[in-house]
């Protein structure tokens, strides 16, 4: 029988890829902030919430340079 782990996602920011056009922020800002020049941060330690799942996958689609991934795993490393 195999334990019945929940799922848990993560989300990354390439800071390389950002140029600060900054809607994941206006999208979301539970989830993001940006630095003092524009560049996107993630401001939750560990993995997405449910019930900002939702617009954290909007983030993503909305992120023009492809900057934004989210990404399932046991930590925010794997």
């Amino acid at each position: 029988m195999t334990a019945n782990i929940p799922r848990q996602f993560f989300l990354k920011v390439e800071e390389s890829k950002c140029q600060g056009h900054n809607r994941c922020y206006l999208i979301c800002p539970e989830l993001f902030d940006v630095d003092e020049y524009g560049t996107a941060k993630v401001i939750i330690t560990g993995s997405i919430p449910i019930h900002l799942m939702g617009k954290a996958e909007l983030a993503v689609q909305n992120c023009p340079e492809l900057a934004i991934s989210i990404t399932e795993g046991l930590d925010s490393n794997d």
